[in-house]
């Protein structure tokens, strides 16, 4: 004979703990993809102290190390929180319709969208705020508004033009300008040249970026063509979008091969390195096809993810040991 089982509705409904209102605005503005930029900054502060002479901050006194570690951590992060909570904010109704994106927070209803233009005011406050850590350089604080107004106009580039992807890849690739230009102003003032390291870098990283941006956006061609967005792969079609992120992709490789005669202490620790750059991106191409974009996750996570990595940690060898 059967016997009777009584569920409690506890039983029958576990309750979901829902992530801490901190974790969720981390995830709002996908804090973990720092890593994209943060390492760039990174390399051209290190340039910047090796080089020396007339910088800012006297990287001997750890007050000034202490000062120009937290300005450069502060303004990065702040103005990237500051610039993906605006284009959460301003796309919202776009990835409400888009079935990729429909479960991201405001389309979702995780987060309101006066929450998100508060995070967006209060970064961007903070981001000019933490210029000020560079005095009696002068010039971060002139050029955060046009930063800041950079970062945030991308929200709306892929609404009236294709270069949306190298306006992308140039708001990543302002950050090790950025942080030259706070850590060596006063140099600059009499010795324009001297910015060129941290500008090849600049370059390099916004063909790189714009590469991989390109091969992101394939997923979602057939949707931007739909709701007239000028993404490359809408406009141009998948496999030529693939065959622009190869040249660009190329064009970062060329520029990186260039650096060492800018640095150069850059010796054979870097080119190791450069090698397993060439490497990460031929295979990060290997994985996506025009007729099979599976794996785009994959090609723009694991490779990417890696590449800054290796690259700051090749140039500290070789300035450093």
């Amino acid at each position: 004979m059967a016997t009777a089982v009584t569920c409690s509705p506890a039983s029958e409904a576990p309750a979901v703990q829902r992530p801490s209102r901190l974790r969720t605005y981390l995830e709002l503005v996908r804090f973990s993809h720092t890593i994209f930029a943060l390492p760039f900054a990174v390399m051209a502060a290190l340039i910047a102290i090796r080089w020396g002479g007339d910088a800012t901050l006297d990287w001997t006194k750890p007050r000034d190390v202490l000062r120009g570690t937290v300005g450069i951590l502060l303004c990065m992060v702040t103005a990237r929180t500051a610039a993906m909570a605006f284009n959460r904010l301003v796309d919202r109704t776009i990835d409400a319709a888009n079935p990729r994106t429909a479960t991201r927070h405001l389309p979702r209803g995780d987060v309101g969208v006066g929450e998100v233009l508060l995070l967006v005011v209060l970064s961007s406050a903070a981001f000019i705020a933490a210029t000020l850590l560079f005095l009696p350089n002068w010039l971060p604080l002139v050029l955060a508004v046009p930063v800041l107004a950079w970062l945030l106009g991308y929200s709306y580039a892929k609404r009236f033009t294709s270069l949306a992807h190298l306006w992308l890849g140039a708001a990543l690739g302002f950050t090790p300008v950025a942080t030259w230009i706070a850590l060596r102003g006063g140099t600059l003032a009499h010795d324009p040249a001297d910015i060129l390291p941290a500008a090849l870098l600049g370059i390099a990283v916004t063909a790189w970026v714009a590469g991989f941006d390109i091969i992101y956006a394939c997923q979602d061609a057939a949707f931007d063509a739909a709701h007239d967005l000028r993404s490359v792969p809408a406009r141009a079609g998948v496999p030529r979008a693939l065959k622009l992120a190869k040249c660009l992709h190329a064009v970062t490789m060329l520029v990186l091969a260039l650096l060492p005669l800018a640095v150069t202490e850059l010796g054979w620790i870097y080119w190791a390195a450069f090698a397993v750059i060439l490497v990460l991106l031929v295979w990060e191409h290997s994985l996506v096809r025009p007729d099979d974009l599976s794996r785009v996750n994959q090609a723009f996570f694991s490779a990417n993810a890696v590449i800054g990595v290796v690259l700051l940690a090749a140039i500290s060898a070789d300035l450093w040991l």
